[in-house]
């Protein structure tokens, strides 16, 4: 099952904003018998306007829209990814 953990606001070098979606899948628990741990997996990203969005590293991203080959640097200086 797939849950909005958060929401990121970034900038590319012109200034640009751009509106990014983390999302985290959880595993579907209901009917498991034994409890015991549980991994979550790595986060995906996406832009509100619906673009793949890859984090390179603390506080970068890179946003793939159309028109872009190697994608749209972005950066954030949300306290969590700087």
């Amino acid at each position: 099952m797939r849950h909005h953990e958060q929401t990121h606001i970034g900038f590319d070098e012109h200034g640009n904003e751009y509106v990014i979606d983390e999302f985290h899948d959880r595993p579907h628990l209901e009917g498991l018998q034994h409890g015991g741990a549980i991994s979550r997996e790595l986060p995906t990203f996406r832009t509100r306007d619906g673009h793949e969005v890859e984090c390179r590293g603390p506080g970068e991203f890179c946003v793939r829209v159309p028109g872009e080959e190697s994608g749209v640097p972005v950066w954030t200086h949300d306290p969590e990814h700087v």
